[in-house]
């Protein structure tokens, strides 16, 4: 980490709400793979750095990430951070257990507070878009929550453009709480939201918080040969075929490729992949998950990063040939 280094806040789209641009999330990690003294060190590492937003999922690890969080927020002035969490997933097995029904979003609120021991989330997100539930019961149960006091801001998480533009014409018709937020998925190496759902989202205001900026850690360049991932690294586990769209030798070399130009922006990969996604003014955080406190230090390095755009640019040409291609 550099000497010196300062986080930056930016707000939540045009709301109010600032979130560090730096985020840390529990996917895969906290409740699950990591030890519980190990996720607290983590966490604790990054509110001494200045990280405010602090993201997780009922369904990670079936609710264990959750506990896992509240145990070590627990200590801290709960304004002082983001709390984030979500809702859809299936968490039974009842034919009411998942989706974004009121019943599941009011009952799996409530089981999201119990779990974090508070009395509000700051951010509760829709973690996928339910189409057997119609958009007016959905939008119509946060509004509730929001007068609530249960929850401060609603958002959602891998919706396409046109269902957030509907989410928020319909909430802007009704005077109830529109979404301020989604968490798409996005890295140099996953870029389909660009075409449309960033468009969409700065036109009505949303704050892009993004989820696997450093593409389920290959743009760190720990990789370099597709049929020999390192051991306890995620491509060698369980998780190896959430990679599979981009763990290819094509991608691995050109990533490896780009070593250069990190070393040319004093950051280390990681650190590049981060500011990468941190130039679009549209992006409010990157979710980045780690697994030791050091690798904590390393992403919360790139909030400070100020890098010449003709490096992204020679990134861009390097990573767009083998970057995995999707619609947007």
């Amino acid at each position: 980490m550099r000497e010196g280094m300062r986080m930056r806040y930016r707000n939540v789209g045009r709301w109010g709400v600032k979130v560090s641009s730096v985020g840390l999330g529990s996917w895969l990690t906290y409740g699950g793979s990591v030890e519980e003294a190990t996720a607290r060190a983590c966490m604790e590492r990054a509110y001494e750095l200045g990280v405010t937003f602090f993201d997780t999922a009922n369904v990670y690890a079936r609710g264990r990430a959750e506990e896992v969080v509240g145990r070590t927020i627990a200590g801290w002035r709960r304004d002082s951070i983001v709390l984030a969490t979500k809702v859809y997933f299936q968490m039974d097995e009842g034919p009411n257990d998942r989706g974004l029904s009121r019943k599941h979003i009011f009952e799996q609120c409530h089981l999201s507070l119990k779990r974090l021991n508070v009395d509000y989330v700051d951010l509760y997100q829709c973690h996928r878009y339910d189409k057997n539930a119609p958009l007016e019961e959905t939008a119509s149960a946060m509004n509730d929550l929001v007068r609530q006091g249960k929850v401060l801001y609603w958002g959602v998480s891998e919706w396409n453009a046109d269902q957030i533009a509907s989410a928020v014409m319909l909430c802007r018709a009704r005077g109830w709480a529109e979404p301020v937020s989604n968490q798409p998925q996005y890295s140099a190496l996953w870029r389909r939201i660009e075409e449309r759902v960033l468009p969409t989202c700065a036109e009505y205001g949303l704050g892009s918080v993004v989820w696997s900026p450093l593409a389920q850690g290959i743009l760190t360049g720990k990789y370099g040969e597709a049929a020999k991932p390192p051991a306890g690294t995620r491509a060698a586990g369980k998780s190896a075929d959430m990679m599979e769209d981009y763990f290819t030798q094509p991608v691995l070399d050109a990533v490896q490729s780009l070593k250069p130009l990190a070393k040319e922006a004093n950051a280390t990969l990681g650190q590049l992949a981060l500011a990468w996604c941190l130039r679009r003014p549209e992006i409010s955080s990157v979710i980045a998950g780690a697994t030791k406190p050091e690798h904590v230090d390393d992403n919360v390095a790139a909030a400070d990063l100020d890098v010449d755009p003709a490096i992204f640019a020679r990134m861009d040409a390097i990573l767009v040939p083998v970057a995995p291609t999707a619609p947007a």
